[in-house]
């Protein structure tokens, strides 16, 4: 694998972020989205200081972002995470280097929590996150359903040891 920059998103990553997303959609085990939103949707929707990606040469090869997890300013440090990988570049520590730069970013603009919500099938992200401190909280049983079919959630949150305390 080529040299690989965590760098800043952009908008000019906007196509290959979402690309990125909709080889996670495919998976059925990375989403309950079943549709890649517009980038406008999409921008919208995440929080726009904690947004990277990992980039190798030109290409975009994951991502990673935050949404808030409640209007309410009590809140205001606790956002959602999400982290996405090319399946072509899975394996290979690419992950870490997505988690560790989001973690930092986070805690220099200032967020205590992290949550995640990820399928118990994808094994490679719950281990990923355990071994960045995220502890699981629990399984949403039955809690959406997928193309007619039940699907549980494990719950996981990382409490910054920098922020908050």
């Amino acid at each position: 694998m080529e040299t690989v920059l965590i760098d800043t998103m952009q908008n000019k990553d906007a196509e290959q972020v979402l690309d990125i997303f909709k080889e996670g959609i495919e998976t059925k085990n990375a989403t309950f989205e079943t549709k890649v939103p517009t980038w406008e949707a999409w921008d919208r929707d995440h929080i726009s200081s904690c947004r990277i990606v990992a980039r190798a040469g030109d290409q975009v090869i994951g991502w990673a972002a935050l949404t808030p997890t409640s209007a309410r300013r009590a809140y205001v440090g606790v956002a959602e995470l999400s982290i996405y990988l090319r399946l072509s570049s899975a394996g290979k520590g690419l992950g870490s280097k997505l988690l560790a730069s989001i973690i930092e970013e986070s805690e220099n603009e200032g967020f205590w929590t992290l949550k995640s919500g990820i399928f118990p099938e994808n094994k490679a992200s719950i281990a990923l996150h355990e071994k960045f401190g995220f502890r699981v909280l629990g399984t949403e049983k039955r809690v959406g359903k997928m193309n007619g079919v039940w699907r549980d959630v494990v719950r996981m949150e990382r409490r910054s040891m920098v922020v908050g305390v």
